[in-house]
């Protein structure tokens, strides 16, 4: 085991995983963009400012870090050729009945309920913003990002989820007092 990755706090595993993301195509405001999308028409005047600091606030999680250095991970592993078959090829390939990657980021959504589950299963099922860029195929460049389209569309469903949390504990707190 890497004592060097295992060893860090949550912070500088925060600062990682915002590096790999980047190297890997995606800015946290590509994710907030999702967020934002997700949750604009619940919540008026929500700022995308406001999602971006969920989705910081969700990648913090060790649990959601956990998720994003395995799965970033396993791409890169696939795209390397550093996998045996047939998973390789399932990898390679984003087979659709593999599901392992849908599981990974589920992980990652059940950190913050019922509403993240939906979220996920919606954007999962759509792909908006950099998702769809995400699980396009790259044409001549064996590019591989069978785990992190879901790890997008994850931490998004997450920060959507965690957003309105925050906003309905308000409203149900107010509401109650005005009874």
């Amino acid at each position: 085991m890497n004592k060097e990755i295992s060893n860090r706090n949550d912070e500088e595993k925060y600062d990682v995983i915002v590096k790999r993301l980047k190297s890997r195509g995606v800015e946290l405001e590509d994710i907030a963009v999702i967020t934002y999308d997700l949750q604009s028409k619940y919540i008026k005047g929500l700022k995308k400012e406001t999602c971006l600091e969920h989705v910081k606030r969700v990648i913090m999680k060790r649990e959601v870090q956990h998720a994003v250095l395995t799965g970033i991970e396993l791409d890169v592993l696939a795209e390397e050729n550093k996998l045996s078959e047939p998973l390789s090829t399932l990898l390679l390939n984003d087979y659709g009945l593999y599901g392992i990657d849908e599981i990974l980021a589920l992980s990652i959504v059940n950190v913050y309920g019922s509403i993240g589950l939906t979220n996920f299963g919606y954007v999962d099922k759509v792909k908006p913003g950099i998702i769809g860029k995400l699980d396009s195929k790259n044409e001549g460049k064996v590019v591989c990002n069978t785990f992190l389209d879901d790890i997008v569309g994850a931490i998004a469903a997450a920060a959507a989820s965690s957003v309105a949390h925050r906003y309905a504990e308000n409203d149900f707190v107010v509401d109650a007092y005005k009874k």
